[in-house]
């Protein structure tokens, strides 16, 4: 009698990873977060310096970050100074455009909302998505305690404390694991955009209404001040865009087609010998 051949599996099972809620909630803060950006660059631009403490500096020199032109014997110019120390940027911050219609700008029209000076608009399309980012936050919040996303897949255990360093080396040799929950670097990265990037961009964003400066007094206090808060909601965003940008490179090293249809189905092709558990849904 001959012995049945056996083939290993190429292909490790497919699970069910993301929940309704979880796809929802992620692709409507790609359009929240895109809308947000680019229009929260146009308010920059009205006003492109940042600053520590309680108010802006008049006789004292407060600014950690300022993006404007300047003129130079050689013509306008644009400079970047951060934290005292200044750099030419001309032709990408402070001065734009081409060399018979400059720009000047801290940011280009290619990255704002709208493309041309329009503060009011760019107010209108931050606060109607902002509020929009709120809402979004609040239903994966109460959706994510229900069914256990939040503890299961959020909040780093010790046990993914203690895979993390191998886990951060892997990720920079690109040799990722698919499992059927996040890695620990994935719960530290999610924790840390879900537990502190997006509360402080929405608390500090609040801080720069003076209809909350007034209900809620208390809550620029807990900032430092109204000028320490808009230089956190900016330091945030930049985060964000950080986070946005790695977040991209892994989705296409570790496979775009399997996590697109994570966040589209729900359905995770997982690594060759992931364990096949009895139950699969979160």
């Amino acid at each position: 009698m001959n012995a049945e051949k056996t083939t290993p599996a190429t292909k490790g099972p497919l699970v069910y990873r993301q929940s309704i809620w979880t796809r929802l909630t992620h692709w409507s803060w790609v359009i929240c977060l895109f809308f947000l950006l680019f229009s929260g660059l146009q308010i920059f631009n009205a006003h492109p310096t940042l600053y520590i403490g309680q108010q802006s500096g008049f006789e004292f020199d407060n600014a950690i970050l300022d993006i404007r032109a300047i003129n130079t014997p050689e013509g306008p110019r644009g400079q970047t100074t951060v934290f005292g120390q200044t750099f030419d940027t001309t032709g990408v911050l402070g001065m734009s455009g081409s060399a018979v219609r400059p720009d000047f700008v801290a940011f280009p029209g290619a990255v704002t909302i709208p493309s041309f000076r329009d503060l009011a608009t760019g107010r209108v399309v931050h606060f109607f998505f902002g509020w929009i980012f709120v809402g979004t936050m609040f239903v994966w919040f109460v959706a994510s305690v229900l069914n256990g996303h939040i503890e299961r897949d959020i909040i780093p255990k010790k046990g993914d404390w203690r895979g993390l360093p191998g886990d951060i080396w892997n990720h920079l040799r690109f040799r990722i694991q698919h499992g059927r929950r996040y890695s620990p670097l994935q719960k530290l990265t999610y924790f840390i955009v879900f537990v502190v990037l997006f509360p402080a961009i929405i608390l500090t964003g609040l801080c720069m209404s003076p209809g909350m400066n007034a209900g809620f007094p208390w809550l620029l206090d807990l900032f430092g001040g109204r000028q320490t808060a808009r230089t956190i909601h900016f330091i945030a965003m930049a985060l964000l865009v950080l986070f946005f940008v790695v977040h991209v490179i892994m989705v296409v090293v570790s496979g775009p087609l399997n996590n697109l249809r994570s966040m589209i189905t729900g359905r995770y092709r997982t690594s060759p010998g992931t364990p096949m558990q009895e139950k699969d849904k979160p």
